[in-house]
């Protein structure tokens, strides 16, 4: 079943919302880190580890929230060249259910879970 161009429609609007709400999230996450880290060091060595753990959740976040925006790239990319809903490794299409949860998916949910298992 190909997603009909109403359908695509929705789904580039859908990430192109979700790329601009998670650029937005990144970008104040970093900002925060670094004004965190402009502020020094605690006074207290709990208060510091504290500080540093608290940064260090933020970067991970972040990192994780990178990946998921370079994704939604790849989405969007897909879009521009009319193959979104088709796994990039195994060329199947993408079933729409996975597509409503996850609109930057890019494979299938088999092809994703080899790729996982290093299967591929």
């Amino acid at each position: 079943m190909t997603l009909s161009k109403e359908e695509v429609a929705t789904f580039k609007k859908r990430l192109e919302d979700l790329k601009a709400q998670l650029t937005q999230t990144v970008r104040v996450t970093a900002e925060d880190v670094k004004a965190d880290a402009s502020k020094g060091y605690s006074q207290h060595q709990a208060d510091e580890g504290t500080d540093d753990f608290v940064r260090t959740i933020s970067l991970e976040v972040t990192s994780k929230e990178y990946s998921v925006l370079r994704q939604i790239d790849r989405a969007l990319e897909k879009i521009n060249e009319g193959t979104y809903g088709i796994c990039d490794l195994t060329h199947e299409e993408i079933s729409i259910k996975r597509l409503n949860a996850i609109p930057y998916a890019t494979m299938t949910v088999q092809a994703q879970e080899k790729l996982e298992k290093g299967l591929l």
